[in-house]
């Protein structure tokens, strides 16, 4: 049978569920141009109540930079990291056991000789702006201080688990063939819920009443396409998304229709 590998705790595998964090070279707060003059970002290190107002309100009255911002968010991750991963770890297995949409993909991929579970579905702190990721070898990445609630973490889930399906089902090259990589986001986008009318319109500022769904599917499997090595700009990743949009958009396997 084939199966989806369990996560190795040590090795090269490690690298891709536990990424490190600031160094002290990297200590947030100020930088040090060529000039020798440090330059204030707006960010104040300190776990302390007050120091999180001040970072705040720096925040919210336009005062911190998109450097400072990004420095407060990585401290604040660091600091809730293992009520953020208890937290993804809680939901993720209430998902497994009472999700009618993440139950059937299970099953589906168990039906392909595959075994993804929770020992191969792993909570991590995440230091790119992702939402998780899938790996043949290593199995599905959730980022926990990316989710902000069961329903984007349950969206997660079902984006990686049909990475998951398709690479039992079909024969995909994820590495070198962009072709390949564009049908399989545009099917994850659109069956995993992601793309689904309230999201866009409530959290993404999508206000169009049609064809939303697809406009959503397609701009997702773009952005990815376009974050590939070999893909040379935005131009080349539409046309690959285009050439593939077709079959791809309508292939709904393991479902019989889109239902999220």
């Amino acid at each position: 049978m084939r199966r989806i590998s369990l996560y190795r705790r040590s090795g090269r595998r490690e690298s891709l569920a536990r990424q490190p964090t600031m160094t002290d070279s990297q200590s947030p707060g100020a930088s040090a141009p060529s000039d020798g003059k440090p330059e204030t970002t707006g960010f104040i290190p300190g776990d302390d109540t007050w120091t999180q107002f001040k970072n705040i309100y720096s925040i919210l009255t336009g005062k911190m930079s998109k450097e400072g911002m990004e420095q407060f968010r990585v401290a604040r991750d660091d600091r809730n990291e293992v009520a953020d991963c208890k937290r993804c770890e809680d939901q993720r297995d209430y998902l497994l056991q009472y999700s009618p949409t993440i139950r059937f993909l299970s099953e589906s991929i168990q039906q392909l000789g595959g075994d993804l579970h929770k020992h191969n579905i792993h909570c991590r702190r995440c230091t790119d702006r992702k939402g998780g990721g899938f790996d043949p070898e290593y199995g599905i990445l959730l980022c926990a201080n990316e989710m902000k609630d069961q329903g984007q973490l349950e969206d997660t889930m079902a984006h990686e688990m049909v990475h998951a399906f398709d690479h039992l089902r079909f024969k995909v090259n994820w590495t070198d063939n962009l072709r390949h990589a564009a049908c399989a986001e545009i099917r994850a986008s659109s069956l995993s819920g992601e793309c689904r009318w309230a999201r866009e319109f409530f959290r993404r500022g999508q206000w169009k009443l049609t064809q939303q769904h697809q406009e959503c599917v397609r701009r997702r499997a773009v952005l990815s396409v376009r974050a590939r090595p070999t893909c040379k700009d935005e131009a080349h990743a539409t046309r690959v998304v285009d050439e593939v949009w077709d079959s791809c958009f309508r292939d709904t396997r393991p479902f019989d229709e889109i239902y999220r």
